[in-house]
């Protein structure tokens, strides 16, 4: 082997052990990030595709920025799945810092349809919803951090009158 690509082999072992030194979650200093559901956006709602956009924001606790790799998600409004998907939107998060970002979904509630009229006949009784997921940080070692959201909604906060 000649001397440059032995240089380089070294060179990108080096990279690599400090890539890996600097991770704090490697070291056991790593704080899972705290991951809010702020608000949901209704796009488009028509009558077989509603289009929604929910906005979370991301809190970083440790000392050093956090690269996020994606979203895994599940919503549920009291007991029928809204929505599920993946985002694979990469960003960092710095360092004792917080991040939004926006995750688009869409679903099809025409087969749930009855009951959510019967939901909405009290628009001032409260609907529950969960947000379950994991975020996905890291880049070469990364760790997956489990969301679990539950909470409540009053349709008529949202009805103009």
């Amino acid at each position: 082997m000649n001397y440059q690509a032995q240089m380089i082999r070294i060179f990108s072992l080096f990279w690599l052990f400090s890539l890996v030194s600097g991770c704090g979650w490697m070291s056991g200093n790593f704080e899972q990030p705290d991951v809010k559901l702020q608000k949901v956006d209704v796009v488009k709602a028509r009558l077989l595709e509603q289009e929604f956009v929910l906005h979370f924001r991301i809190d970083n606790p440790n000392d050093f920025s956090l690269p996020v790799r994606g979203l895994a998600y599940k919503v549920k409004l009291n007991d029928i799945d809204l929505a599920e998907g993946e985002s694979n939107n990469w960003f960092t998060v710095p360092a004792n810092g917080h991040e939004t970002f926006e995750v688009p979904v869409t679903t099809n509630l025409w087969r749930h349809m009855k009951y959510i009229v019967k939901l909405l006949e009290d628009p001032d009784k409260p609907i529950r919803y969960r947000l379950d997921g994991e975020v996905k940080t890291g880049l070469l070692f990364g760790q997956s951090v489990h969301i679990a959201r539950n909470g409540e909604i009053i349709p008529g906060d949202f009805i103009p009158e």
